[in-house]
């Protein structure tokens, strides 16, 4: 609980800053506090303040845009919540000889090309299951549509740890 996800006036996720730095944006009335820890309070000498877990910026600020991200298995794990696309266990879950794997949605062999939209994560045993086959061949569901990710979510979701700041950068993430 050391760091407070900062959100732009649209609510979408910027960055993480340090909750004193929080509380100074929030005391210069360039930032509100919308998410603060239920029982812990900063505290001064002779005052008490909420301990901001989300804030969100007064006014706007333009982000610039990003060039298009490149596929990797960190990224491509992150934006699927480590999570198999296909049986919905979570890398946790998986047997110690079991691994999540890239998958391509529709497989190479058929055309398939590695882009956002065809892959996916899947834990090694519904990637053998399915192998080079199509979804509707082996009778399986994907739980998500692939999607190509929105950088900063993606950057944020890998540095976030309270529960409450992952809905406010899920919410940003197009949906699937």
């Amino acid at each position: 609980m050391s760091r407070t996800l900062v959100l732009n006036a649209t609510y979408q996720p910027m960055n993480f800053v340090s909750v004193k730095r929080a509380l100074l944006l929030v005391l210069r009335d360039r930032a509100e506090i919308v998410e603060q820890h239920v029982s812990a309070r900063l505290h001064s000498v002779d005052q008490e303040f909420p301990y901001p877990i989300v804030i969100r910026l007064v006014t706007y600020v333009r982000i610039p845009r990003r060039m298009r991200s490149v596929i990797t298995n960190k990224i491509l794990f992150a934006r699927d919540d480590h999570t198999c696309q296909y049986c919905g266990r979570p890398e946790h879950g998986l047997k110690k000889s079991e691994r999540l794997t890239r998958e391509h949605v529709i497989p190479m062999s058929r055309g398939g090309l590695t882009r956002w939209d065809n892959v996916t994560t899947a834990c090694s045993s519904c990637n053998l299951k399915k192998a080079d086959r199509l979804l509707s061949e082996v009778g399986i569901r994907i739980l998500s549509r692939p999607f190509e990710p929105k950088y900063i979510a993606l950057v944020l979701l890998q540095q976030c740890s309270e529960e409450v700041q992952r809905k406010y950068i899920h919410a940003y993430s197009p949906s699937r």
